[in-house]
């Protein structure tokens, strides 16, 4: 047997495609979906750099092949033709590329071991070659990513076919991609769904090859699809499963998606169709698509669908601070009160460890000294959870303050402005530790940092609510990204993805997407908490002497010093 780590490796045949987006044609296509031209400004020099990988080398041995085919999965024209040039003809027609995804640290770190010693490939006619790929993650069938740390061990039968050259008659479906160059390839787009009360959209990042043309895409995902497994308790989708797309192409013509489907949905209420037709608009636009609306028709016929109402994140922007004794925006050198809470909070006795402010500014959930979990609003200071241990709490949407003490995950619950304390089932079973949680701006998930055995994970999870929109139960956890130090702060950056202020002593700000890869930065040397934003480049750090820090291209600078506390808003 014969074994080699990152030799032989085709990469070097590998060229990069460069599609320029030309003034000028040399013919009109004649086929595929109307795609919307340049902006008024938009330089028509814009280019999308896709990697693209060479076919087979003539007289190369099965391991050459295999490596060969393995680095194919990145160019994914064709329906992944360069990848079926090394499969035998028998394979070409069966092997589906579109099984799902395996992305490993990179091509250096594949092990391969083939049956036949290098010096009897010659007189040799079958080799069974086995792959170790080092995993980070994976992709479904449906688009889904999943963080899948671990070796893998892959097969494949290689045989020389009567041209005497070596082709793969048995390899598993799917591609595999190294982590650099996986979102060269695959693009994320957040699918939209209602939540359960059909009052906001939720998003449900999915992955698709860059090729493909989006709008099609992901009208296909969510037309008959299904949301991920993890979130499907706490939305729904407004597409019955008997309508379908009629055609295979979502034409966009003048900003309109014309989308046909079948005769099903000729009878439809107005309801239904105003649902499905927010659902696609706002699923297109948060994938990039230039639309301003959904045209659905039946047999060349229009349907009469209107829109539906939903509730949208808040728009407030800026920095929450207690700073001097004053509570409110902070706004240069001053601090903007906010009526009817920022009174309360600043003749509050106690010191103040956290603030987190509902989106109407009409209230706050705070943690004091005694370690007590507190609702502010005009007037009043109501304890809401006195249990010993508890973290900072986090408001929802629907006005419940979220508590839990560090040591018991499980005994999870949500207080209404009522006070009274609603205990939520299912909160992470497996763990045996927390030390923040943050719930979504749509009210549909919550974000958390706990600990498994000897392990600490960010994690995610559906949240299930009643039809009074009282949180009952958790879904099924979702491990998002595993921390090797301590977190010292969570927030959400917009709808679709975590930041996780992590390590004390050397500090690191995780910007981690849900259902998707993360990035890791330096924070500053001596951060302490976090504040959230709608963007990455809007997050706010507290740095352990009062100083506040943001975002100033790479770097960090200080905006601001004397901060007594980062307050946090509902959703971030």
């Amino acid at each position: 047997m014969t074994e080699h780590r990152g030799k032989r490796r085709l990469r070097g045949l590998a060229l990069v495609l460069v599609a320029l987006l030309l003034p000028a044609c040399a013919g009109l296509p004649t086929s595929g979906d109307v795609a919307v031209g340049l902006k008024l400004g938009e330089s028509p020099q814009d280019i999308d750099i896709l990697p693209v990988a060479s076919g087979p080398i003539t007289g190369a041995g099965p391991e050459e092949i295999v490596d060969g085919f393995l680095e194919a999965g990145i160019t994914t024209t064709d329906n992944w033709d360069t990848a079926r040039d090394f499969l035998a003809p028998s394979l070409q027609r069966s092997w589906s590329p579109s099984a799902g995804v395996s992305i490993d640290i990179g091509p250096d770190t594949r092990t391969v071991t083939s049956s036949v010693p290098d010096d009897e490939v010659e007189d040799a006619d079958t080799a069974e070659v086995q792959v170790t790929l080092d995993l980070v993650a994976s992709v479904d069938d449906s688009g889904g990513y999943a963080e899948a740390v671990g070796s893998s061990a892959v097969a494949f039968t290689v045989q020389r076919m009567e041209n005497g050259e070596w082709r793969i008659t048995q390899a598993p479906d799917g591609v595999v991609i190294d982590e650099t160059r996986f979102t060269k390839v695959f693009e994320g787009y957040p699918l939209q769904y209602f939540d359960l009360g059909w009052s906001r959209l939720v998003p449900d990042m999915r992955w698709f090859p860059r090729r493909q043309s989006p709008a099609t895409t992901v009208t296909r995902a969510l037309i008959g699809g299904a949301p991920s497994e993890w979130l499907d308790p706490a939305v729904q989708n407004a597409f019955p499963a008997d309508v379908q797309l009629a055609q295979d192409a979502v034409p966009i013509v003048g900003q309109v998606a014309d989308v046909a489907l079948t005769r099903p949905a000729s009878g439809l209420d107005a309801t239904t169709l105003s649902r499905m037709r927010t659902q696609l608009q706002a699923t297109l636009r948060a994938s990039g698509v230039a639309v301003t609306q959904v045209r659905f028709t039946v047999d060349g016929r229009d349907l009469d669908a209107g829109q539906a109402e939903v509730k949208e994140p808040s728009t407030e922007i800026g920095t929450l601070v207690l700073q001097n004794g004053a509570f409110g925006r902070i706004v240069g050198d001053e601090i903007s009160p906010l009526d009817g809470i920022s009174a309360e909070i600043t003749s509050i006795p106690q010191p103040i460890v956290s603030i987190d402010v509902a989106a109407d500014d009409t209230h706050a959930a705070t943690r004091l000294a005694d370690q007590h979990v507190y609702l502010v609003g005009a007037g009043s200071l109501d304890e809401l959870d006195a249990r010993p241990g508890l973290i900072n709490p986090s408001l929802d949407p629907y006005g419940y303050t979220w508590s839990v003490p560090t040591g018991s995950p499980a005994s999870l619950q949500a207080s209404g402005s009522d006070a009274v304390a609603h205990p939520i089932a299912k909160a992470w079973p497996s763990a045996s530790g927390i030390s923040h949680l943050r719930v979504s701006a749509d009210g549909a998930r919550v974000a958390a940092v706990v600990t498994v055995g000897k392990q600490m994970w960010v994690v995610v999870a559906a949240v299930v609510r009643d039809s009074a929109g009282v949180p009952i139960e958790l879904g099924e956890v979702k491990q998002l990204t595993q921390l090797a130090d301590p977190a010292t702060g969570l927030v959400w950056l917009g709808l679709d993805r975590v930041g996780v202020l992590a390590d004390p002593s050397s500090p690191r700000l995780i910007t981690q997407m849900v259902g998707g890869p993360g990035a890791t930065e330096a924070a500053p040397n001596n951060a302490v908490s976090i504040a959230g934003a709608r963007t990455a480049s809007g997050v706010r750090i507290l740095g352990a002497n009062g100083e506040l820090f943001a975002h100033a291209g790479s770097a960090w600078r200080e905006v601001a010093s004397g901060v007594a506390v980062l307050a946090t808003r509902v959703g971030e």
